[in-house]
């Protein structure tokens, strides 16, 4: 570990980022694609198989991201991201020719490799950094995962171009083809201006490389890293079809809309590590962790419309119904007043059908009676003739989700570099092995994540029945950190501990 940093540090770190953004753009492109094929009719995929494809890259880029890891702890950085560039592009290349679900998978599976660029970067920038700095270098790094905002910005856009604004669909096998050839330009650069540096570890048996994983700290950072990145990694995709769904917008507007939760997400990371770097990885967890239940909490509730019978007018007295309207019931000679819809209340419709309805942000409540009596009805005493209903409508504004949505990205890539501050400070050496289970923990979520979201939007038909999963998840992380922090002060300082639980009167 060299103790200064030099100009070469910083080429290396500015290479690996790059690479890194042109992988992660690669990984995270089955949302946008996927969408776009589905919404068009290009392909008939329901939910679920939506969300296996959205998932597959993901899932390879997790499983690969250790061996990746380990192989650059044994190689150096730089040859192993060479081919993994250079291996990657040839599957994106061929998703251009598929012609259903099973090749598609196939194709996804292959260039989903990209995903474990960032086992490969980790190990790499580590090298060139001291431990006082590795926060700030590796949450840089991480800021590659911004490459998932230039997929939802641009993707969509040239999809548009390539199909002739939906004219010509088949232009959409086009843009892997533009994705490969990115690929492809990276690796020559990298291959031609990076430098290569191995571990002093490099020389371990794999046994000896191995060894940190019977640490349950090592398993406790994947879990963490499973919410934070694998969350990150799921809705930088999932966000596309929510925004579709729900709020009825356009492909292009809804890439627009999901790169205002990846993108900041993506450039935090770099401010996590910096935070951790000065007041801890812990501190920065627990901020991350609470205010994440607090703002998923807040995205729970669905758009929706409640309607619930209440109090009718019924017949004081029996006779033949003369006259109905929507304000009054003539019984004979008794006059029934009848409360109508009133003027400017909101029209409640439910879901993705109004686009421009205004901004409401509490529920908007609405009362009125429906006659249920045709003339020349004859009717009881105590017989209903109008039946009273109010609607409660909750509109989930577009704009309030849109920054709540923010504001929980923003937590997951400030908790994303603080859990990489962790590694390198417990694991000096093994960072490539370290980093790379901790990456496939994290990647898992992402895969997982998707595919359990489509199955809970098809058993229940609630599009937020998503944040309440990764609430969950993030007070399972908040829990499992409290407990941790709280035996590890039992262990070293038992005496103030105990002062703390059971305070000496004054």
């Amino acid at each position: 570990m060299e103790v200064t940093v030099t100009a070469t540090s910083h080429k290396t770190l500015l290479l690996n980022t790059l690479a890194f953004t042109v992988c992660f753009a690669a990984w995270m492109l089955n949302g946008v694609l996927v969408t776009f094929l589905t919404s068009r009719g290009i392909f008939p995929w329901g939910q679920v198989e939506i969300g296996w494809l959205l998932g597959t890259p993901v899932l390879t880029g997790a499983i690969f991201r250790f061996p990746a890891g380990m192989l650059a702890d044994r190689y150096g950085g730089k040859p192993v991201f060479v081919a993994l560039l250079l291996l990657c592009a040839m599957p994106m290349f061929l998703l251009s020719y598929v012609d259903g679900f099973v090749a598609f998978a196939l194709c996804s599976f292959g260039f989903g490799l990209t995903g474990a660029s960032f086992a490969i970067g980790v190990a790499s920038t580590s090298l060139w950094y001291p431990r006082k700095h590795q926060g700030t270098a590796l949450g840089i790094f991480g800021a590659g995962t911004a490459g998932a905002a230039l997929t939802t910005l641009l993707a969509p856009t040239l999809l548009l171009t390539l199909t002739d604004q939906g004219t010509h669909l088949d232009g959409w096998r086009t843009l892997p083809k533009l994705y490969a050839a990115a690929l492809v330009v990276m690796g020559i650069v990298f291959l031609l201006f990076a430098t290569n540096r191995k571990p002093e570890t490099a020389t371990l048996t794999v046994r000896e490389q191995l060894e940190p994983l019977q640490s349950v700290r090592v398993w406790r950072f994947g879990f963490y890293y499973a919410f934070l990145f694998g969350g990150f990694v799921a809705l930088s995709q999932w966000l596309v079809p929510y925004y579709v769904n729900v709020y009825a917008m356009s492909l292009t507007s809804a890439g627009l809309l999901a790169a205002v939760f990846s993108l900041p997400a993506g450039l935090v990371r770099a401010a996590g590590g910096w935070a951790a770097d000065r007041v801890g990885a812990r501190t920065v967890l627990y901020w991350t962790f609470g205010l994440s239940c607090v703002f998923l909490l807040l995205l729970i509730p669905p758009r929706m419309e409640i309607q619930a019978p209440v109090q009718g007018v019924m017949a004081d007295a029996p006779g033949l119904v003369e006259a109905v309207s929507d304000r009054e019931v003539v019984v004979g000679k008794d006059r029934y007043a009848v409360q109508p819809p009133g003027v400017g209340q909101t029209e409640f419709r439910v879901g993705i059908h109004v686009d421009d309805e205004g901004f409401h942000l509490m529920p908007k409540a609405s009362f009125n009676q429906t006659p249920v009596v045709s003339v020349g009805e004859r009717v009881a005493k105590g017989q209903l003739l109008a039946k009273g209903v109010t609607r409660v409508y909750f509109q989930a504004n577009r704009w309030i989700f849109t920054t709540l949505v923010l504001m929980v990205g923003v937590l997951l890539g400030l908790g994303s570099g603080a859990v990489f501050k962790h590694i390198p400070a417990y694991f000096p050496g093994r960072v490539g092995v370290v980093g790379g289970v901790v990456g496939v923990l994290g990647g898992l979520g992402g895969f997982i994540h998707p595919i359990v979201f489509g199955y809970l939007l098809t058993v229940t038909g609630i599009w937020t029945s998503c944040w309440i999963l990764l609430a969950v998840f993030a007070l399972a992380c908040l829990a499992w950190m409290h407990v941790v922090v709280r035996r590890m002060m039992h262990a070293r300082v038992p005496a103030l501990m105990r002062d703390f639980e059971s305070p000496r009167p004054a």
